[in-house]
């Protein structure tokens, strides 16, 4: 069985990757709109507590690959794969869906749904609520809102257009960040009041001022205007808390700030990414590597196969100077994207502390920074000679607009050059480049400790007892079991003298409605009183129906799929799975014994 990836990560049962919806529209043009779609149902979902769902960049990754259900299960440990596809006509969009099971390989639900464009944003709630209880039907209770998705525009128009902005900035490359800008302006247009193209512009200037693609003072100051309109509509969106954290932990270095940002950010989705990551970049640049660690293996659970976050667990180990696991992680990183260049670097890097000289050659020949990567190879293990000339030109580094890694100030730190090193290190705390923000941790800077004005740089206002998390009292359960027994008695009556459960299309939902019990309550009672999920309750009352009907003689001239569906089953596979489950052989077996 063919594989993309190599890595797997634990199981569980709820637990879900929705795959790229496959573009079905007469235009290739609408691969941004199915795409987007895809998104807005991950991340709707993400919002169900206790449900594990894989981040896009992991979903994306198996975009246009052939690959079976069972192995994509494995390789993301997860049980449920979504599929589906979306179709646009004029004004009407057609979206498929069908769940799969990752290790049968068996669709158990799936649904076609038509409606108008202007209702898309309903449609998504409805194909996420949908999800979600099926999941939770099948595997264990799940506390779901009644809504997972709300209308985040009046106009389609500006949606479209804030899709095509995603979808450019998601490419992550200075060109496609200013593309995405320019989506975003246009979708504002249309609908001043959308606040999510408000976020994408600020998280858009942020990274290039972070960077230096973009004149910082401009560039912050785009990004904060546009922060402060889209404050003014929404402050519900994980994108509001992060706007935050961007500004203070990374444009103003002040942790504390940016911890308490990060928070809020993950109060309102614990697994939205990029409040993860931000939680691991800000325990790095503290030298905090074990609670680091606890976030990049959250990461790795939720977006196993993101280059970034094999990156980001790469760093880990980097600065900690286990440089063998370090390089491991790093190209797992480039297996996946080998242009990603922050990885690339710190390939280099790896291959400097190790003195593997061969292999650092052959990896970075005719690439643009060969000649830097050599002298610090040699300034590394004491053979290079600086010029006076070099030292001059060297000493405006810091004035370079965008630099991913500063390979003059690592060369000077260790060629025995380190007043000037430590002179150039100075001014690029002055000026907080994103790229120094974890120098105290830089196992290339540890020659400067040695200044007693090093300490005095940048001093942090977070310390690690502020960070580590306080013992929590006992939960006790929302529902005393003197009240959920009364449930319990209640559903038994309901269905020995309703019998629902003969109704094929009944659902944890529907049934709820008809004794007047909150799905969520329902669901508590079934999984966590009774210990057992919905469907498996359900069954074993169509199963009992079944068995009594079975054996009389006035239905001997009907089948036993007959039978079967006649008790509320509405799949032969489930059926027989079930019967060979509850009594250990199959239907028909189990009939000839009765006669």
């Amino acid at each position: 069985m063919s594989t993309l990836f190599k890595n797997t990560v634990p199981f569980t049962n709820r637990s879900i990757v929705v795959l790229p919806f496959v573009n079905m529209s007469n235009s290739s043009d609408n691969e941004f709109f199915s795409d987007g779609i895809t998104e807005e149902i991950i991340n709707a979902l993400t919002f169900v507590k206790g449900l594990k769902v894989i981040a896009r960049t992991s979903s994306f990754a198996f975009k246009n690959k052939h690959i079976d259900v069972r192995e994509i299960g494995t390789q993301l440990g997860v049980a449920n794969v979504l599929e589906g596809s979306v179709r646009v006509v004029n004004n009407h969009v057609r979206i498929t869906a069908q769940l799969i099971s990752a290790v049968t390989g068996m669709h158990y639900w799936s649904k076609n749904f038509d409606r108008e464009l202007k209702d898309i944003f309903k449609l998504q709630d409805e194909v996420s609520l949908l999800i979600a209880n099926q999941i939770r039907e099948n595997f264990g209770h799940l506390e779901i809102q009644d809504h997972l998705v709300k209308q985040s525009t009046r106009s389609f128009t500006a949606y479209e257009l804030y899709l095509k902005g995603r979808y450019e900035q998601l490419q992550w490359t200075p060109d496609a960040l200013l593309r995405a800008i320019e989506y975003y302006d246009k979708a504002i247009l249309q609908d001043n009041q959308y606040a999510r193209a408000y976020y994408g512009n600020m998280q858009c200037y942020g990274l290039l001022a972070i960077w230096g693609y973009m004149p910082k003072e401009i560039a912050m100051d785009k990004a904060i205007t546009n922060m402060a309109m889209g404050k003014e509509i929404d402050t519900n969106l994980p994108e509001y808390t992060q706007a935050f954290v961007g500004k203070t932990f990374w444009g103003e270095w002040n942790f504390k700030a940016g911890y308490a940002f990060i928070l809020e950010t993950l109060a309102l989705n614990p697994n939205y990414i990029d409040g993860l990551e931000a939680m691991a970049e800000l325990c790095i640049a503290l030298g905090f590597f074990e609670i680091a660690e606890e976030y990049a293996q959250k990461l790795l659970e939720v977006d196993p196969i993101s280059a970034n976050n094999r990156y980001t667990l790469a760093h880990i180990f980097y600065y900690q100077r286990n440089y063998e696991s370090a390089l491991d992680w790093v190209e797992k990183a480039l297996e996946i994207r080998d242009d990603l260049e922050l990885a690339n670097h710190l390939k280099v890097l790896c291959l400097v502390q190790l003195k593997d000289e061969q292999q650092l050659l052959t990896f970075i020949a005719n690439r643009p920074l060969e000649k830097y990567q050599k002298l610090l190879y040699q300034a590394v293990n004491g053979t290079l000679y600086v010029t006076e000339e070099t030292l001059e030109d060297w000493g405006d580094s810091h004035m370079a607009p965008a630099q991913l890694a500063p390979y003059e100030l690592y060369i000077l730190a260790n060629a025995g050059y380190k007043k000037e090193a430590f002179t150039l290190l100075k001014q690029y705390v002055q000026q907080k480049r994103g790229q120094l923000i974890n120098y105290r941790q830089e196992p290339l800077l540890a020659p400067l400790h040695e200044f007693a004005e090093f300490s005095e740089l940048h001093q942090s206002n977070l310390f690690l007892e502020d960070i580590i998390e306080k013992p929590k009292a006992l939960v006790k359960p929302k529902v005393e079991d003197a009240v959920l027994e009364g449930l319990h008695q209640q559903l038994i009556t309901y269905f020995e003298e309703e019998k629902p459960y003969l109704d094929t299309q009944l659902t944890l939902t529907s049934l709820g409605e008809s004794i007047g019990m909150h799905p969520n309550r329902l669901s508590y009672l079934i999984n966590e009183f009774l210990e057992v999920n919905f469907n498996e309750f359900v069954n074993a009352y169509r199963l009992t129906h079944f068995k009594a009907i079975a054996v009389l003689p006035e239905n001997a001239h009907l089948t036993l799929l007959a039978l079967a569906y006649d008790s509320g089953f509405n799949s032969k596979t489930v059926f027989n799975t079930y019967f060979k489950k509850a009594e250990g052989k199959t239907p028909k077996a189990w009939l000839k014994e009765q006669q």
